[in-house]
Parts: C-alpha cells; sequence; structure tokens
C-alpha cells in the first residue's frame, strides 16, 4: 500500500524515503563496516532494494549523482522500476554545477548540496555557494535543496536562499573543515544533544525538511528514533532511511510497518489538527 505523499517543489514524495549511503559503501560505522556494505551491494542488489522499497510504497530515492549510481538508475528503470530519484551532489566532484547539470540529465526529479559541502562552505564563509547551487537546480528543473548537518548553515539557509526543502541531519558525526567529502572513520560521534539542537531549528524552518540520519547511523534503537522523528515532523516533512539488507532481507518492510506506528499516524493528526 502506498505511502502518503507530500509536495515538495511540485513532487510528491512519500513520507518515508530510501536513503543510498548503504549502497556506495558509507556506513558511518568505521572502514570495515564501509566495505562490508560495498561488497555485499552489488548492482543485482541494490535493484533489489529499490524495488523491495517500492513493493513497501516507497516512491522516492534520495542518492548520490554519481556516475556509478546514474548507471544503475538506468539499468533499473530499463529493467521496468519507476522510483523517482532525489539527486545528492557527489562532494568528491570538483564542480558541483556540472554535478546538478548530469543530476537533470539523468532524471532526477529533485536535487540538493551535499551536506558535507554545505558544512565546508559554511565554516569557510562562503555562503554564496547556497544560493548559487539552489539557483542552478532550480534552472535545470529540478526541486531544489540544501543538506546540511550544522543547525546553524539551515537558519542562515532559512533566511536568505530560496530552496524548496532543506534536509536536516539529526546528528553531525564528522568535522569538514579540510574537505566537505567523507573521510572513514571509527571515531564519528553521535551526539544525542546535536538531535534536539537540529529538532529545534527545524520547527522554525517555514518549507518542507527531509530528516536524515534518524537512526544515528544503526546506532539508535529504532522505535525510540522513530518515535523522536514522529515528535519532530511536521506534516510536510518526509524522512530518508538506508537499508542494509545485508543485515535483514526483510530490513525495508519491517522499518515501513514501524514508520506508520509510530511517525505516519501522529504526523497525519497534526495536519489534521484545526489552527
Amino acid at each position: 500500500m502506498p505511502l502518503t505523499t507530500v509536495p515538495i517543489g511540485g513532487v510528491r514524495v512519500s513520507r518515508l524515503a530510501i536513503g543510498g549511503n548503504p549502497f556506495s559503501g558509507f556506513s558511518h560505522q568505521g572502514e570495515r563496516r564501509d566495505r562490508e556494505m560495498r561488497r555485499y551491494y552489488t548492482a543485482a542488489r541494490i535493484k533489489q532494494a529499490l524495488a523491495a522499497a517500492e513493493a513497501a510504497g516507497i516512491n522516492t530515492f534520495f542518492g548520490r549523482a554519481d556516475r556509478h549510481i546514474i548507471r544503475l538508475l538506468e539499468e533499473y528503470r530499463d529493467e521496468g522500476g519507476r522510483i523517482q530519484w532525489f539527486a545528492q551532489t557527489a562532494a568528491e566532484q570538483p564542480d558541483y554545477l556540472r554535478n546538478i547539470r548530469d543530476a537533470a540529465a539523468a532524471g532526477a526529479r529533485g536535487c540538493y548540496l551535499h551536506g558535507g559541502q554545505t558544512d565546508y562552505y559554511w565554516q569557510r564563509g562562503r555562503t554564496e555557494h547556497f544560493a548559487r547551487a539552489a539557483k542552478a537546480i532550480r534552472a535545470a528543473g529540478m526541486a531544489a535543496g540544501i543538506a546540511g548537518h550544522d543547525p546553524a548553515p539551515h537558519e542562515w539557509v532559512r533566511d536568505h536562499v530560496k530552496v524548496d526543502f532543506q534536509m536536516c541531519s539529526y546528528y553531525d558525526p564528522s568535522v569538514r573543515t579540510s574537505a566537505p567529502d567523507h573521510v572513514p572513520s571509527d571515531a564519528e560521534k553521535f551526539d544525542p544533544a546535536h538531535r534536539e539542537r537540529m529538532a529545534a531549528t527545524i520547527r522554525t524552518i517555514d518549507r518542507p525538511v527531509a530528516h536524515y540520519k534518524v537512526l544515528a547511523a544503526g546506532r539508535n534503537d529504532p522505535r525510540e528514533a522513530f518515535a523522536c522523528v514522529g515528535r519532530t515532523m511536521r506534516p510536510r516533512d518526509v524522512a530518508v532511511v538506508g537499508f542494509h539488507l545485508g543485515d535483514d532481507p526483510d530490513l525495508i518492510g519491517k522499518t515501513v510497518a514501524l514508520f506508520e506506528e509510530l511517525v505516519e499516524g501522529r504526523v497525519s493528526q497534526a495536519g489534521r489538527a484545526p489552527g
């Protein structure tokens, strides 16, 4: 049964979306776990995961705009897959404007500046990149977003940049002072206080928010994590969750059921409340 969808920049997005970090081996649990995910997620298994997400009612994939993912999505569509794509700029690529055009050419419905790039530019005072990226995404015909792990740039974007959505990470696991792309580490930080700080920022944002890293990269108990999402999410928002099916081949279905139990009903009821 399809999940509830919400409009983001003219695109109807399921309230729970599938994220792509596990497909590319970004576990946020150290290099050994990264390697485990890369070895598990062959092209065939990535396509199987996308199909399982569609079967569970998820209609949107949030994933990297790199050649690996673009090729997989092309194959998936050729084989009958229908899931729509919100593209994340690949932080290791030197020209995000070209990356945005590549995503549009490959059929992305939405696009967002990678959270590591946002954090990196913010720490250098280079806020002009946020409006530049958003303008380029819109010009390419996609819903425009900015991701980030730190509440501060999200508050700045809220007040200064016209975007269709903001992607707010519940945690800020690693410092991006020297480079925007992720460097695997066994010492990433997942501080519960940061989740509360980001939740406070989300409440001030007057546009849809995509909530991500809600499970602290598998560190949090799922029931507790989704209960927090249910308290934080507004009716216009969505949550993005990655799935490592090497741990449990039924993980997508179980997660959708838990999301519907702990988040969907609460958020939908809030949307119907008067005032």
